[in-house]
């Protein structure tokens, strides 16, 4: 059984996954808008694995004897300056993220839910990953100028590591 703590708090992440869905899908259709197909697909796809991560942590709270309840969302921004700012922005979200993980780690940890403590050590593996390859594109973006063909480049490079993951 959950304590009233790590219920509230697993509470929190499962809406920070649904905006972390939000988010990714407004960067989805922001890129489509400006013609970046590559880039597009990538964060639709980011989206997707965000539901995924919310369902698990339903799932685990449902198993657990919790309710999981969903709070209101704040809309997600619409435009961002160009890719390297949309990437940046994406990098900081996800250390966020990592950070709510880690205070849940430290909080499953200190009541001793060691049940919760293992189940959430997929999260910190997780964002570990996420955090690497965000860092990957940026210094990809830093290599390629963001000018004229450049700008061609970094999508069509984010596709090919969007098509390299989901393969």
């Amino acid at each position: 059984m959950l304590s009233e703590t790590l219920s509230k708090r697993l509470n929190a992440q499962i809406n920070h996954e649904c905006a972390s869905i939000a988010l990714y899908m407004q960067m989805s259709a922001w890129c489509a808008h400006k013609g970046y197909d590559g880039c597009a697909h990538f964060f639709r796809l980011q989206a997707h694995e965000e539901r995924g991560h919310m369902e698990k942590l339903f799932e685990y709270m449902l198993e657990t004897g919790g309710l999981p309840t969903f709070g209101t969302l704040a809309a997600p921004p619409l435009s961002w300056k160009n890719l390297r700012d949309l990437f940046q922005a994406t990098l900081e979200h996800e250390q966020t993220v990592s950070r709510e993980i880690s205070a849940l780690v430290e909080t499953a940890l200190g009541e001793k839910d060691f049940s919760t403590f293992s189940f959430l050590q997929w999260y910190v593996a997780e964002q570990h990953e996420e955090e690497h390859r965000l860092t990957t594109i940026l210094d990809r973006i830093d290599m390629i100028t963001t000018e004229g063909h450049g700008v061609f480049t970094i999508d069509r490079e984010i596709s090919r590591l969007t098509h390299a993951k989901s393969g």
